[in-house]
């Protein structure tokens, strides 16, 4: 039957069957069901979202304006492990137990965005803290895991999420390393700007005060002194003496920068302002994006820069 249509499209019309087949083929792909995948908080998932473009379905367990830290997984998130093709965590201690629990439970393949990363003890950033809360245990280990507030590492963080991606969607090999390609890009632009906007700032003036240590990669990697009560965990409570070593130091150093943080309750850096005189000066996006322009990794670090630098100068 083939053959016998065949024997009678020749021509200009052979020519518009071929074209039909081609765009029959390629619509066929674009409705293609996308690759469900799980992250475990929104930064991770907006990088999932930027590389694995129309291939992707992306879920985060902690949504923004959430606080990873705090977290506590319900049925409803294993539901959505189970029913994954591939889950990635950040790795060094963010996920707590019961979230690498579950993954590994549910026999999905997984992924750790920070693997080969060379990550900062979590003592350089000042404190390491455990929690446990009604059988919610979070250990957050021997590292800092805050490795996005740094944009040189967050190459290699992309190029582990696109590995994982190729790892479960082969045939989208192609698609996921072009648009790694032009994201590593765009995330070098990030640091070549951020670099030059705090080399504006006089060191001296590169001082801030924040809820918790989850700016510490930036620090090290801009030259800028990070100041929190808080430890690497938002849920830490520090002690009497630990705030008042705090104030003293904002009098004796002049530090203007005093920010609050998009995931916390904003009462501890409230006093600590009211008490030393200084004005709060904005809000930080720490552990989660927020809404615009802070709902994307480059527009949220974006944000974070311009609000840094404008009260370091004041």
């Amino acid at each position: 039957m083939m053959m016998l249509m065949l024997r009678y499209i020749t021509g200009e019309n052979m020519k518009h069957w071929k074209l039909g087949i081609v765009a029959a083929l390629l619509t066929g792909a674009a409705y293609a069901a996308p690759l469900p995948v799980v992250t475990s908080f929104s930064i991770l998932g907006d990088v999932a979202k930027q590389i694995g473009g129309d291939r992707v379905a992306v879920q985060s367990l902690v949504g923004a304006n959430q606080d990873s830290h705090a977290y506590h997984m319900t049925s409803g998130d294993i539901k959505k492990i189970r029913s994954a093709k591939l889950v990635l965590l950040n790795g060094l201690g963010l996920e707590a137990a019961d979230v690498q629990r579950a993954v590994k439970q549910s026999k999905v393949p997984f992924a750790e965005a920070t693997k080969g990363i060379q990550a900062l003890k979590a003592e350089e950033g000042g404190h390491h803290h455990d929690h446990d809360h009604e059988g919610h245990h979070h250990d957050h280990g021997e590292f800092d895991p805050h490795v996005w507030t740094d944009p040189v590492l967050m190459g290699t963080y992309a190029q582990n999420v696109a590995n994982a991606l190729i790892q479960a969607d082969p045939e989208g090999k192609t698609y996921y390393q072009q648009r790694l390609g032009n994201y590593q890009m765009q995330l070098k632009k990030l640091h070549s700007d951020a670099q030059a906007a705090f080399n504006a700032v006089p060191a001296a003036k590169r001082k801030v005060l924040t809820g918790h240590d989850a700016f510490t990669y930036m620090g090290k990697r801009y030259n800028i002194e990070f100041i929190a009560p808080q430890g690497v965990s938002s849920e830490a409570e520090p002690s009497a003496k630990q705030v008042a070593s705090i104030i003293r130091q904002i009098k004796r150093e002049g530090i203007k920068a005093v920010f609050t943080e998009n995931i916390k309750d904003t009462r501890m850096i409230d006093r600590i302002a009211k008490e030393t005189g200084v004005n709060v000066s904005g809000r930080l996006y720490s552990d989660a994006l927020g809404g615009a322009p802070a709902n994307s990794y480059i527009g949220m670090y974006r944000y974070n820069v311009k609000v840094l630098t404008d009260a370091m100068k004041k």
